[in-house]
């Protein structure tokens, strides 16, 4: 999964707020990827780094995948090509909505 390349269907851009929650700001773009079903029954959700602009749709290289102990979903990491971050620069990125669960970044 690591090293794989895929597309990010954004549905919550950088800089929007979550549909229900209406106080979680999306300090980054986040969304998901078409055709492959998490564990929740849902579409597999991602985060966006290294990609400071609202975009529509992305396609990046999956770095490392957020991995929730208390939670039945993980979040998988996307940037792009030839673009790294620490475990730290992640979960710093991605704070704003892993505070609600217990995280940590595999790579």
């Amino acid at each position: 999964m690591i090293g794989n390349t895929v597309k990010v269907v954004v549905d919550r851009p950088l800089g929007s707020y979550h549909p229900k929650h209406k106080d979680m700001y999306y300090p980054i773009n986040y969304g998901f990827i078409e055709g492959i079903i998490a564990p929740d029954g849902e579409e597999q959700d991602a985060y966006i780094l290294g990609v400071d602009v609202p975009v529509k749709e992305f396609v990046g290289k999956i770095i490392a995948i957020i991995h929730r102990e208390d939670d039945v979903e993980e979040k998988w990491v996307v940037v792009p090509e030839n673009v790294s971050f620490t475990k730290d620069e992640i979960m710093e990125q991605v704070g704003f909505q892993e505070k609600y669960f217990k995280s940590e970044v595999m790579m």
